[in-house]
């Protein structure tokens, strides 16, 4: 995995417990780099150094420029977070969108309620593409530029619209926080009492405000952790053929979130 920063990633942990799960040789480190890195990191894919590559932030937009061939949702997002060699080519895909659908659907978060996703950057581009393909809706962009919010949905012609910043369109919808807000505690401007489900795609040691919050109120809720372990699962696919082992790569999330708060 690359990026930078990314010692607070979860990732060597699930990825190396799915390794070990299914008996496969190899690792999986985190390498911080630069934009200049990035052009290292593509050409040791491309030359058999590197099996597959997680790409995090904030490298994701300039991974799309680097590889030889973008798979669809990758295409449309703009975004790459894994890589794959085919042949002679880099091949950039966007496994958010897959981890994305199989969270909401282990949630049992409800697909007939609008959906208000907050943010207009990588994140609510993943999501927008993953509420097309759940069939969720109807779709609101709230973002503090709604310039970006129209960019975004004209890029990617999902149906959808862009709604007012600090308005009331919450009651009964579903929240999808695509922005960074909770990951250092902070609240999110939604109140959560009126709402129908939560997807928090920011995560942390601990649960942010607003997932405490809706577990708390027995709304049906998605964390960032359960995308990780979804978009986690679909890059083991690409790079091995083989189906991830989720309990086991589960279970190492859990082991590693107690070790960071001291409890293991």
């Amino acid at each position: 995995m690359v990026g930078d920063p990314v010692d607070h990633s979860l990732s060597p942990a699930i990825h190396n417990a799915a390794l070990r799960t299914l008996g496969i040789e190899g690792s999986y480190v985190g390498h911080r780099v630069d934009a200049t890195g990035m052009v290292d990191v593509v050409r040791d894919l491309l030359g058999g150094v590197l099996d597959g590559v997680n790409v995090t932030m904030p490298h994701k937009r300039l991974a799309a420029r680097l590889v030889t061939r973008l798979a669809a949702e990758a295409r449309r997002t703009d975004a790459v977070n894994a890589l794959t060699r085919v042949g002679d080519e880099a091949v950039g895909h966007n496994t958010d969108v897959a981890g994305m659908v199989e969270a909401w659907g282990r949630a049992g978060l409800p697909v007939d309620r609008p959906v208000m996703v907050l943010g207009s950057g990588g994140a609510a581009a993943a999501a927008l593409m993953a509420l097309e393909m759940i069939g969720a809706g109807p779709i609101g962009v709230v973002a503090r530029s709604a310039s970006s919010a129209h960019d975004l949905i004209d890029r990617l012609g999902v149906d959808s619209s862009v709604q007012p910043f600090g308005g009331t369109g919450f009651d009964g919808a579903v929240i999808v926080n695509a922005t960074p807000l909770g990951m250092r505690g902070e609240l999110l401007p939604v109140p959560l009492e009126e709402v129908a489900g939560l997807f928090d795609m920011a995560y942390g040691t601990e649960p942010t405000p607003a997932v405490a919050a809706a577990v708390a109120s027995a709304i049906p809720v998605a964390d960032g952790v359960s995308m990780l372990l979804g978009q986690a699962a679909q890059s083991f696919r690409l790079w091995t053929g083989r189906p991830a082992p989720l309990d086991a790569m589960r279970a190492a999330v859990e082991v590693e979130l107690a070790r960071r708060r001291g409890e293991g």
